[in-house]
């Protein structure tokens, strides 16, 4: 596991960008792994403003998103298929038709996790993906378990998850209670891993996730036994370490 210190949110978004852009340039027909969440959304802009200048070209790539919430429609401005469309989708040359997001619309959550594990699946997996790092140490929406979930799974969402959603809802009970998240088993068949973290509010959580113990109480912790980690945060975010 690499471990890089940035000065600050804006240079952690910057190395991070700059890690997913050489991706993109090494292999212009990636299939990248992405994430929604306040974290990425300054590497997204960094992305953004390379392609506008011409140094990255998102023609050719594939992206795969962690997760949506259960019963949100692409249309919803707090679904994460609109998040994705807002701060990166529309603004690059990506086609459409190759970036997925699970399908919160379909109530059959058994069928929606399996159609979602045959796409990932047929793309033979993830080049690189990136995630963010919960206040409880959940990676996309695997939360604290018993057991680390393989595949794609509908979770229902712990109260501290949905505490931390509520500011983007108008109000605590229009935040949605489940959601469709990619299993652990696949994000650690990613090829590479790029998390993002910053804040002092999380400094505890990754010492307790890149340096205790590996158990699905903080499935994070899981990303030790993976071959190819780096974790991007600024100061305050690794100032436990």
């Amino acid at each position: 596991m690499k471990i890089i210190k940035a000065k600050d949110y804006a240079q952690m978004s910057r190395m991070a960008a700059n890690i997913i852009s050489a991706q993109v340039i090494l292999k212009p027909d990636c299939i990248l792994g992405l994430a929604t969440g306040s974290t990425p959304i300054g590497t997204y802009d960094q992305l953004i403003e390379w392609y506008k200048k011409g140094d990255v070209d998102f023609s050719q790539v594939t992206t795969i998103n962690l997760d949506e919430y259960k019963g949100l429609s692409p249309e919803n401005d707090q679904s994460y298929r609109y998040f994705m469309n807002t701060h990166l989708f529309d603004h690059v040359n990506i086609d459409k038709a190759k970036t997925f997001v699970p399908n919160g619309l379909e109530g059959d959550s058994e069928k929606a996790c399996s159609d979602y594990d045959k796409i990932i699946a047929g793309f033979g997996g993830i080049d690189l993906q990136l995630l963010g790092l919960g206040n409880n140490g959940h990676i996309g929406f695997n939360e604290p378990d018993e057991a680390f979930a393989k595949g794609t799974h509908c979770v229902s969402l712990t109260q501290s998850t949905i505490d931390a959603n509520a500011r983007f809802f108008a109000s605590l009970d229009d935040v949605p209670k489940e959601a469709y998240t990619m299993g652990i088993r696949t994000i650690m068949q990613a090829k590479k891993v790029l998390v993002v973290v910053n804040g002092r509010q999380k400094a505890g959580i990754v010492k307790e996730a890149f340096f205790g113990p590996v158990t699905p109480r903080v499935p994070a912790s899981i990303l030790q036994l993976h071959s190819d980690v780096t974790v991007v945060g600024d100061e305050e975010a690794l100032s436990a370490l």
